[in-house]
């Protein structure tokens, strides 16, 4: 079986899990995350620990019982932490502003670019060069951020754009005469 899959997801205190016929629930103080879980994977509630097995050696089985076990063990993560990821834009005029329920972002196109907030996610403005997305949903986190990052990624010339906070840009030497 995969070496993933043989280590036991631990419950902290203050979180459970409730394991119906083909879904995982997990709740905790952030909130409740549901999993699909295939047929032939098999999830097991032991003391404070979750268990995944596959039930046989089918073709594939065995991989998808090591991805069941990461998403639950980003599932326990995310209702007791949470994720955050941070965006930097930078470029002269490159702003961001919440409004509500849309992100308004300038980003030297011609028009405002306004981005509706998906539910489960909140975005938050520190600065106007700043965006923070949170939630508990680890794909979701991941997906928001990539599709603001989407609108205008970091060019390698000058390294406008809207990048992670974490993200290196290596410029490239402009054109030589």
């Amino acid at each position: 079986m995969s070496r993933v899959a043989k280590k036991p997801v631990d419950l902290p205190p203050g979180v459970s899990a409730t394991i119906g016929a083909d879904q995982v629930t997990v709740k905790g103080a952030k909130g409740s995350l549901t999993l699909a879980i295939k047929s032939g994977i098999k999830v097991v509630q032991q003391d404070k620990h979750l268990a995944v097995e596959a039930n046989s050696a089918a073709e594939g089985l065995i991989a998808i019982a090591g991805s069941t076990r990461a998403h639950l063990a980003n599932m326990v993560t995310g209702v007791t932490t949470g994720y955050e990821k941070k965006l930097e834009l930078v470029g002269v005029g490159y702003r961001a502003a919440v409004q509500g329920k849309t992100l308004t972002l300038t980003l030297g196109f011609s028009h405002l670019i306004n981005y509706p907030v998906p539910d489960g996610v909140t975005i938050e403005t520190p600065t106007q060069t700043e965006i923070l997305i949170k939630g508990i949903d680890r794909q979701l986190v991941g997906q928001t951020a990539a599709e603001i990052r989407g609108y205008r990624p970091p060019e390698p010339y000058k390294g406008k754009g809207v990048k992670y906070s974490d993200e290196k840009i290596t410029l490239k030497e402009a054109k030589k005469k």
